[in-house]
């Protein structure tokens, strides 16, 4: 027979179970102290307990949307045209000239634009190409609807042409400087009529050479009774040939005056 202590025995569990009571409110108490650390390291990180600087604080996260493209491509054609064709009523089903019909637009939209992008092509091509026949033109004098020709020691002299309505008996002709002021005045013959050539030799009124710059060739002349300014046109001297756009075309640089569309030049002289 074997003796049992009794207090042992029916201590024993209650020491169990009062150590696991004490054990599981220290653990939520611990748990509870770590969400809140937590919690409350998370509202300190988002603000900073100032008004002014939270409210200009940016967004931690940036959800811009990425731009999506509005056209249309083939795949999504036949991806329309295959949702269309599944959801088909079977008793009703596509009729086959409407479809053709949907594919021959198609197609010829995209026709359309494959056109136009060779036709960019094509106008680049053009303006080199235009731009290479146009660098012949170098060093030779092309005729410009502008009364306003550059004098240089290099090219002294300013030629051009007085278009006339009739024939006139007596042009008077005005050399004036960029300012306007009248630099010399002569008299030439028109009575040819028509596009009279006219010529300055750079000289001003006292003989002596006129500064190198810009200068313009006025013309007047009595028509019908009544005197009237004439139209002028002069040379200029091409140095140089710019590529352009595809609206404007080459770009001929003339000394001293600046740059003219190729397509505004009437005339091409010798140098």
């Amino acid at each position: 027979m074997s003796l049992i202590n009794p207090l042992n025995s029916a201590g024993a569990q209650p020491l169990a179970g009062q150590t696991q009571n004490s054990v599981a409110p220290a653990q939520q108490a611990s748990a509870s102290s770590a969400q809140a650390a937590t919690t409350q390291s998370t509202e300190q990180t988002s603000t900073t307990g100032n008004p002014f600087l939270d409210s200009i604080r940016l967004p931690e996260e940036s959800s811009i949307p990425e731009p999506n493209s509005q056209e249309l491509t083939q795949e999504d054609f036949f991806s329309l045209l295959s949702q269309q064709l599944s959801m088909q009523d079977p008793f009703k089903p596509v009729d086959n000239d409407q479809m053709i019909s949907q594919m021959a637009s198609f197609s010829t939209v995209d026709g359309i634009k494959n056109l136009n992008d060779e036709i960019v092509n094509l106008n680049s091509v053009m303006t080199s190409s235009q731009a290479l026949q146009a660098s012949g033109l170098v060093g030779q004098k092309v005729l410009i609807p502008s009364d306003t020709g550059h004098v240089s020691a290099e090219d002294p002299t300013l030629n051009g042409i007085i278009s006339t309505p009739e024939a006139i008996d007596t042009i008077t002709v005005r050399i004036e400087d960029d300012k306007g002021q009248l630099v010399k005045s002569y008299t030439i013959d028109g009575s040819a009529g028509g596009n009279v050539d006219v010529s300055w030799d750079g000289l001003g009124a006292n003989g002596e050479p006129v500064v190198a710059g810009n200068y313009a060739i006025k013309a007047s002349g009595r028509v019908d009774g009544t005197t009237e300014e004439l139209p002028v046109s002069t040379y200029a001297h091409v140095t140089s040939v710019s590529l352009g756009t595809a609206s404007t075309g080459a770009i001929l640089n003339l000394r001293g005056v600046g740059g003219i569309k190729i397509g505004d030049v009437l005339a091409v002289s010798e140098s």
